[in-house]
């Protein structure tokens, strides 16, 4: 694996775990005011959802990383 193909691979999971891991903690605003959206998160905490990601991400790719150089799985032709 080159070094852009890893990084590629990394934005990928970290998009995919970004995902999964936006709705924990999510809470509805209990009032909210006149022309805004109703079920907007009160405190969504996006940095730290966003270091979360970072860590469970770079966990993942090490795996990947592992498994595609170990030569267990190949992407090539034979």
């Amino acid at each position: 694996m080159s070094w852009f193909e890893g990084i590629v691979a990394y934005i990928i999971i970290w998009w995919m775990v970004l995902f999964g891991v936006l709705p924990f903690g999510v809470r509805p605003v209990e009032k909210a005011d006149i022309g805004h959206a109703a079920g907007a998160p009160a405190n969504p905490r996006l940095w730290f959802k966003a270091s979360i990601t970072t860590l469970v991400a770079a966990a993942i790719w090490l795996g990947f990383y592992a498994l595609a150089t170990s030569g267990l799985i190949s992407f090539r032709q034979p």
